[in-house]
């Protein structure tokens, strides 16, 4: 069986070559073409101390309060992730009731492919995995990339294994977040530990939505300004 780091290089390559060319990108072309380079410049702006993120979902919206000062790491990547628009038009891709929520593989898989092994260094756990608090899944440490969870319960026991939320959500937990579909529990990719999300990272949206057709879709994520 092929390896995934094989199958993210391989995507992440032809890519590339596809989106090559000689003019300089703008408008929609400058967003892609940020989103394929991770070390752009713009992925270093840091977020501000507090900041509300909308999240539109074919449930509806909920509303996300980001701490920087839980987790300034992770709070700096979702921040960035948000502007760039990595995460509009993805999926809700684990949903297992009473647990997690997970999501932050992107529907692109080319995009996917440049970011799921862009770990970040590991942020000191200050807040608890509370119900309605939000944090980066990883496999270990250094891993933490683009997938995020928001827990649906009390998952405090996660604090000891290295978790760190860095936000919690203020608006929509009852009548959305706790709304979105999980009637297909971990079939649907899984978490990142389980290693079963080849066909996921391959394959994106275009996967979910003609095996999974019923997964709630995250529409478009957007920094509300105060």
């Amino acid at each position: 069986m092929i390896s995934l780091r094989t199958l993210l290089v391989g995507i992440a390559a032809s890519v590339l070559v596809a989106c090559s060319g000689d003019e300089a990108p703008s408008g929609e072309g400058l967003q892609q073409a940020i989103l394929l380079d991770p070390t752009h410049s713009e992925w270093s702006a840091p977020a501000p101390d507090t900041f509300l993120a909308t999240f539109q979902t074919s449930r509806g919206p909920f509303v996300i309060e980001v701490i920087r000062a839980w987790a300034p790491i992770g709070a700096d990547r979702f921040y960035n992730l948000i502007r760039h628009g990595y995460y509009d038009d993805a999926r809700f891709h684990r949903a297992i009731l009473g647990f997690i929520t997970q999501w932050g593989v992107a529907g692109d898989p080319g995009v996917t492919a440049v970011w799921y092994d862009r770990g970040m260094p590991d942020d000191p756990g200050i807040a608890s995995n509370e119900r309605g608090t939000i944090a980066f899944a990883f496999t270990e440490p250094g891993t933490r990339s683009t997938q995020v969870y928001i827990s649906m319960a009390d998952n405090s026991r996660l604090d000891v294994q290295g978790f760190a939320p860095f936000g919690h959500v203020v608006e929509g937990m009852a009548s959305v977040v706790d709304s979105l579909y999980s009637g297909y529990g971990e079939t649907s990719g899984g978490g990142v530990r389980q290693g079963e999300q080849h066909h996921l990272i391959a394959e994106g949206n275009e996967y979910l939505d003609s095996s999974f057709p019923l997964l709630d879709r995250l529409l478009r994520v957007a920094i509300i300004h105060r």
